[in-house]
């Protein structure tokens, strides 16, 4: 997700991902012009006790979704390291990409296990984005009211320069992790499954989550930022309180969902925390997003890396990569529902 948002933060103090063990990874990635090491503590077993494990020093920063201006024009399509809001789906399908499932409310690829640790608990997975919206442009620029004030519908989402794009990217992601879930027998439900011509909007998205008393719910994403912007970042709420939003009753486990998937998708993929996005922590805090301000249940925003950079791409675009995604994600999560 690619789009510029009313929120601007100021670079912030790295944060501390959750757990319990001490040291397990130390890694060091070489950025451009400068080196920034990143550290994890790694857990043996989470908890939500509030004891510190993993720390990520600091890097440099931007917003999520939209990059926080790494470039003097990202309106502008076509450009390497620009977000593309336009940009058709590639014709080509790789092999790996996940086959779409059948019922996008079950989550489909099967049903949950009959036993597992997350047996009862209900995972609510949203592809951001949907292949159908370049197809849609009228409606989903369309304005709906995300609780402090209005924004579009929804966004095409961007793309790498070789036109694989940011919605097919989420929903094959999107199937790898509803089957790791339903294999520890969680209930997974989908947002959309490429089954209607566009959408769902920004508020509807927050609505299936909020009505199907989700234990958790993870919003899909990759951003569209300037070649060099590297690695990933996790979106939390912001704490908004105003018309329909009110985020006081998930900010603080939205948190913990957050700080523990990061911790993962480090651990699994070994990708870097962003580099211009969080400070190096992997984590940002957002105010603007309306699938987070209407949100009543737990809730967090991923954006896995940079479609527009070639080294991120080149990852991105793996299918072998996308499990290993999708594994650190389930880990996160199984790890927050555990408790």
């Amino acid at each position: 997700m690619s789009y510029v948002g009313p929120d601007s933060h100021p670079p912030r103090p790295p944060r501390r991902f959750r757990g319990g063990r001490p040291l397990a990874v130390a890694l060091a990635v070489l950025v451009p012009g400068a080196l920034a090491g990143y550290l994890l503590m790694d857990t043996a077993s989470d908890s939500k006790d509030g004891k510190p494990a993993r720390t990520l020093p600091s890097a440099s920063r931007s917003e999520q979704g939209s990059p926080s201006k790494p470039s003097a024009d990202a309106s502008k399509p076509d450009k390497p390291g620009k977000p593309d809001k336009s940009t058709k789906p590639s014709k080509s399908k790789p092999a790996d990409d996940a086959k779409p499932s059948a019922d996008p409310t079950k989550g489909s690829g099967g049903r949950p296990a009959a036993s597992g640790p997350l047996k009862g608990k209900v995972v609510v997975v949203d592809p951001g984005h949907n292949p159908g919206n370049f197809k849609h442009t009228a409606e989903i620029n369309r304005q709906v009211n995300i609780g402090t004030n209005s924004k579009e519908c929804d966004t095409t989402g961007t793309s790498t320069n070789r036109g694989y794009t940011e919605a097919r990217f989420t929903l094959d992601l999107a199937h790898r992790l509803r089957d790791l879930l339903h294999r520890q027998g969680a209930t997974v439900r989908f947002t959309h499954d490429a089954d209607r011509p566009f959408g769902p909007c920004v508020d509807e998205r927050a609505r299936i989550g909020n009505e199907a008393r989700a234990d958790a719910v993870v919003s899909l994403h990759a951003d569209g930022s300037a070649v060099g912007n590297r690695g990933f970042h996790v979106i939390l709420p912001a704490k908004v309180r105003g018309g329909a939003a009110d985020t006081s009753a998930i900010v603080g486990p939205s948190r913990d969902l957050g700080e523990r998937i990061a911790g993962k998708f480090l651990s699994v993929t070994k990708s870097a925390p962003s580099n211009y996005v969080g400070g190096g922590t992997g984590l940002d805090v957002r105010g603007d997003l309306g699938g987070l301000n209407l949100s009543k249940v737990p809730k967090v925003f991923i954006e896995c890396g940079n479609m527009r950079d070639p080294k991120d791409e080149a990852l991105l675009t793996s299918g072998a990569w996308r499990q290993k995604a999708a594994q650190g994600l389930s880990d996160g999560i199984e790890s927050f529902l555990r408790g």
